[in-house]
């Protein structure tokens, strides 16, 4: 256990902050800025998706940052695919558009574990729920 003992304390995060009162570019900063919240931020805009092409847009671009899609919620899902998650499972032709792209800016390897992730074998096919 001397090797915990050394680790500096993480910092605290602090009072959440209001994300559902935020505009769409706030968001944005705060994801791209890594704010502790940036996940809340993140699902925030993601939320806003089915009715907003901002938000879809901004969400496929923030999509590309690396420290999302070096963060991950779960096994091998990280917030830059439960992005391109939320995008395709808004089903809209703009958000839709802004998934193919945002896909396709990935590694090819990340494409392959994401389509295995999504148990299809082209992204087109793949039609999420969320909720």
């Amino acid at each position: 256990m001397p090797a915990e003992e050394s680790r500096p304390p993480l910092p605290q995060r602090g009072p959440a902050p209001a994300v559902e009162r935020m505009d769409n570019a706030e968001l944005a900063r705060m994801v791209e800025a890594e704010h502790p919240y940036r996940g809340r931020a993140l699902f925030e805009l993601s939320d806003r998706i089915p009715h907003d092409d901002d938000a879809a847009t901004k969400v496929a671009m923030l999509s590309r940052l690396p420290s999302l899609r070096e963060s991950r919620l779960f096994d091998r899902v990280s917030l830059a695919w439960s992005a391109i998650i939320a995008l395709l499972a808004a089903e809209t032709p703009h958000a839709r558009a802004a998934a193919y792209e945002a896909f396709g800016a990935l590694e090819v390897a990340e494409q392959r574990d994401m389509l295995d992730y999504l148990e299809v074998t082209a992204i087109e096919e793949a039609h999420p729920r969320i909720g």
